[in-house]
């Protein structure tokens, strides 16, 4: 009788953290634990795409919390540096939670369809800007937001 082998072992996604874990992460930037602050980042913990206020009130909605509320942790929480907050020129504030070890955990490009509005973040190695003449020092010796727009694939 022939032995069946087994399929290759999948890895299981990221759990996600627990709301202690929530709850240190908040203390450790001087931060008090709310309940709206926790939702807040658990449901950044979840998104795969970064999220304007208005995705977050609609996210959040069944929790009961206001708009206002939302809003001033959000800016809250980009100032204790957990989470980030840029506009991809659209006027938008869109927040990101910043993870450790990953991507996420410095400013990277993101793309734009200039159709549907569909926003993706892209790896940091995607965009490389190269010193070149006349370019401002910036863009060599500190961080800049870069947005590439286009046609996504679903819209090209």
């Amino acid at each position: 009788m022939a032995s069946r082998k087994s399929p290759p072992a999948r890895s299981a996604p990221p759990a996600a953290p627990k709301t202690v874990q929530l709850q240190e992460k908040l203390r450790s930037v001087g931060l008090r634990s709310t309940a709206p602050r926790v939702a807040v980042l658990r449901r950044l913990e979840r998104a795969t795409t970064p999220m304007s206020h208005a995705d977050l009130v609609d996210a959040l909605a069944d929790q009961g919390l206001d708009r206002v509320t939302l809003y001033r942790n959000l800016n809250d929480l980009a100032e204790a540096g957990l989470v980030t907050r840029t506009d991809l020129g659209d006027h938008t504030w869109r927040f990101e939670l910043r993870r450790e070890g990953r991507s996420h955990a410095t400013v990277h490009p993101h793309f734009t369809c200039t159709d549907c509005g569909t926003v993706a973040c892209l790896p940091e190695e995607a965009v490389r800007v190269s010193p070149a003449r006349g370019l401002p020092k910036a863009l060599t010796q500190r961080a800049v937001e870069v947005t590439l727009r286009g046609l996504c694939d679903r819209c090209d």
